[in-house]
C-alpha cells in the first residue's frame, strides 16, 4: 500500500473537525528508518471567532492558537485511526502534531486574505522588480496577486537592497500568486 497524502489529509481533517480544529499542513519527511508524519493544526474558523469574541486584543481571531491539550487529543484520536485503517504503510513512524506557529507558512488565497495587514516574507520563482525575496505588510489580496507594503522592510543582502532601490520609491510591490514559491508570516513583538 502506497502513502496516500490526500487520504491521510481527509482523515486528519475529519478527526480535527470533531475537535473544533482544522488541518493546516501535512508533511512526511524522512527516510525508511526515520519516518515522521507531521501534522499542523489550528482552531477552525468558528472556534477562532468564538475565542476572538472573548479576547480583548484586536486580531486575536487570526492567530487563535491550539493548546497542548488540543494537540494531545488530536494526536491520540488521529493516531488510533491511522493504525486501525493502516494509512501509513510500512513499519514504524513517528506522529508529530503541533500548531503552525507565529511564523506560519501561507499556502492559499484564504491564508493571504486571513492574514491581510500582517508582516510576511515572500520568495518568488522569478524576480519582481529585480528581487526574489521580499518582506512587507500584506496590504491587498486579489484572486491573482498580493500587494506588499515594503516601505519599512530591509532586504537581506546588499545586492538585493540595490535591486529594491527602484522599487522602494513606490513602497508597494505586487506579486502574482502563481509566482510565489513560498511565503510565511513574520512574528511581530
Amino acid at each position: 500500500m502506497a502513502f496516500d497524502v490526500e487520504q491521510i489529509r481527509a482523515t486528519a481533517q475529519r478527526v480535527a473537525a470533531s475537535h473544533g480544529l482544522d488541518v493546516v499542513e501535512i508533511e512526511f519527511p524522512g527516510g525508511a528508518k526515520h519516518r515522521i508524519l507531521r501534522v499542523f493544526i489550528e482552531k477552525n474558523a468558528e472556534e477562532r471567532r468564538r475565542l476572538a469574541g472573548q479576547a480583548v486584543e484586536a486580531g486575536a481571531d487570526r492567530l487563535a492558537g491550539v493548546t497542548h491539550g488540543d494537540c494531545e487529543a488530536f494526536s491520540r484520536d488521529f493516531g488510533t485511526v491511522l493504525d486501525v485503517e493502516d494509512l501509513v504503510p510500512g513499519a514504524e513512524y513517528t506522529l508529530e502534531v503541533s500548531s503552525p506557529g507565529l511564523d506560519r507558512k501561507l499556502h492559499s488565497l484564504d491564508d493571504y486574505r486571513r492574514f491581510s495587514g500582517m508582516l510576511a516574507k515572500v520568495q518568488t520563482f522569478t524576480p519582481v522588480a529585480g528581487n526574489r525575496h521580499w518582506q512587507g505588510r500584506l496590504t491587498e489580496v486579489s484572486e491573482q496577486a498580493i500587494r506588499l507594503d515594503v516601505s519599512a522592510s530591509r532586504q537581506r543582502k546588499s545586492s538585493e537592497r540595490r535591486a529594491q532601490g527602484a522599487a522602494s520609491a513606490a513602497q508597494h510591490i505586487e506579486v502574482a500568486l502563481n509566482n510565489i514559491e513560498k511565503a510565511q508570516l513574520v512574528p511581530e513583538f
